[in-house]
C-alpha cells in the first residue's frame, strides 16, 4: 500500500510535547509532502524560543516516520513562527490598536475575490440563532486542524462574536503599520474576530455600510498567510453580511447547521434559499444538538425532536453530513476556552468525522 499523507500525520501524532500535547494537534506540522518513500515535512514552533525546547523532538518525529512501511527518505525542518512584530503603545479601552480604523464604509471592487494564500473559504451558517452555529464552527476549525489542515476561523458575527471565548484568547491583535491585522492562533487555528478588538461588553451599534467595510477589512488586510480552509462562522439570518461575502467573496461552499425541531428548520430553510440565490454550493446540512445522553443513567432524550434535518436533507437532496449531540461537556468546553474538539473521546470523535467529510469532498 501506498504511503499516504494520512499516514504520515498519524505517526506523529504519538511523539508528545513537553508542553503538552502532539505536533499535530498543535498545528506545528506544515507542508507534508509525500512522493513515494519520499517524505518532507516542516515542525514550526510557536516562537523561537519554543522551536529551541522540542528541538530534540526532531528525531523522535523522523524515526516515527521512517518506521511506516514505505518510508525510504524521511527529512523534517525545524523552524519556528518570526516574531511578533512591536506591538504599539496600548490602545485606549474598546479601541482597536493604533493607526487602524475598523468599520469604515466598503471600497469598490470589481468582481469577487479570495484572500490571497487560502486554498478555501468556507461559511456555516443558520437561519436563526441559538442552534449552536459557533459551537459547530469552533470545533469544526480545531477538528480539521488536528487533522493536519492549515486552517482559519473568521468570526463574522459582528453584533455578537462568541469566537474568542470559545476558543480561548483575549490578546489584542497587532496592527505594525495601521494597516495590516496580525492575527492570533489558538489550538492550531489562526482566528480573527471583532470581539478581539473591542472590550466584552462593548457593543457594536453599526449600520450595513459599516459592517460591510469591517468584514472586507477582516478579509483583505489579516495576515493569514497560506490555509487549507477559512471557516466563516456567520451571524444568524440572511442580512448583511451574508450578502455581502456572497457577492463579494468566492465561496467553495457552505454548511447549514440546525437543530431537529420545526422552527429551526424553517429559518434553515430561508438559509438554503438565500445561498442558492446567491449561487453558494451548499455543501450538506448537520444535526446539531441532536440527542441529550443522560450522564447519570444514560437514557437518550431527544429534547428538540429527532432526525428533521436528516430528513430536510433527503426531501432537498443535499448532503446530510452528521448529528452533534447535546452534552453538556460542549457547553462546558466552550465557555472556557477549549474546544471540546480538541480532546478524546465520543464528542471529539463527531468533530474529528465531520472534519474527515470535509476532506475527502476536497474543500479543506
Amino acid at each position: 500500500m501506498a504511503l499516504k499523507r494520512e499516514d504520515v500525520l498519524e505517526a506523529l501524532k504519538a511523539i508528545r510535547l513537553p508542553d503538552g500535547g502532539d505536533p499535530v494537534s498543535r498545528g506545528l506540522i506544515k507542508a507534508v509532502s509525500v512522493e513515494g518513500g519520499k517524505v518532507r515535512f516542516v515542525i514550526e514552533g510557536e516562537s523561537p524560543g519554543h522551536a529551541r525546547a522540542i528541538a530534540p523532538l526532531k528525531g523522535a518525529a523522523e524515526a516515527a516516520v521512517k518506521a511506516l512501511p514505505g518510508a525510504e527518505d524521511v527529512a523534517a525542518v525545524l523552524t519556528a513562527h518570526d516574531p511578533a512584530p512591536s506591538a504599539p503603545p496600548k490602545a485606549p479601552t474598546g479601541a482597536p490598536p493604533q493607526g487602524l480604523k475598523l468599520g469604515r464604509h466598503p471600497t469598490p471592487q470589481k468582481g469577487k475575490t479570495k484572500p490571497e494564500g487560502i486554498a478555501h473559504v468556507l461559511v456555516i451558517g443558520s437561519g436563526k440563532g441559538g442552534v449552536g452555529k459557533s459551537t459547530v464552527s469552533s470545533n469544526l476549525a480545531v477538528a480539521l486542524a488536528r487533522a493536519g489542515r492549515r486552517v482559519g476561523l473568521l468570526d463574522a458575527d459582528i453584533h455578537g462574536p462568541s469566537q474568542p471565548r470559545m476558543m480561548g484568547v483575549s490578546q489584542r491583535p497587532a496592527s505594525p503599520d495601521g494597516q495590516t491585522i496580525i492575527p492570533l492562533r489558538a489550538h492550531g487555528v489562526t482566528l480573527m474576530s471583532l470581539g478581539l478588538m473591542l472590550e466584552p461588553e462593548q457593543a457594536v451599534i453599526w449600520r450595513g455600510p459599516m459592517l460591510m467595510g469591517a468584514l472586507q477589512q477582516m478579509l483583505g488586510q489579516v495576515k493569514w498567510d497560506d490555509l487549507d480552509v477559512l471557516l466563516i462562522d456567520l451571524p444568524p439570518g440572511t442580512g448583511d453580511v451574508q450578502l455581502t461575502l456572497g457577492q463579494k467573496t468566492e465561496l467553495d461552499g457552505a454548511l447549514v447547521v440546525s437543530t431537529p425541531q420545526d422552527v429551526a428548520l424553517m429559518d434553515a430553510r430561508r438559509a438554503i434559499d438565500m445561498f442558492n440565490r446567491l449561487e453558494v454550493p451548499i455543501l450538506g446540512l448537520i444535526e446539531n444538538m441532536s440527542v441529550f445522553v443522560c450522564p447519570h443513567c444514560g437514557g437518550k432524550s431527544h429534547v428538540f425532536g429527532s432526525g428533521g434535518v436528516k430528513a430536510e436533507a433527503e426531501k432537498l437532496g443535499l448532503p446530510f453530513l452528521g448529528a452533534l449531540p447535546l452534552a453538556l461537556e460542549v457547553r462546558e468546553a466552550g465557555d472556557a476556552g477549549t474546544p471540546v474538539a480538541a480532546g478524546e473521546g465520543p464528542l471529539a470523535e463527531a468533530y474529528a468525522d465531520l472534519a474527515q467529510k470535509l476532506i475527502e469532498k476536497g474543500v479543506a
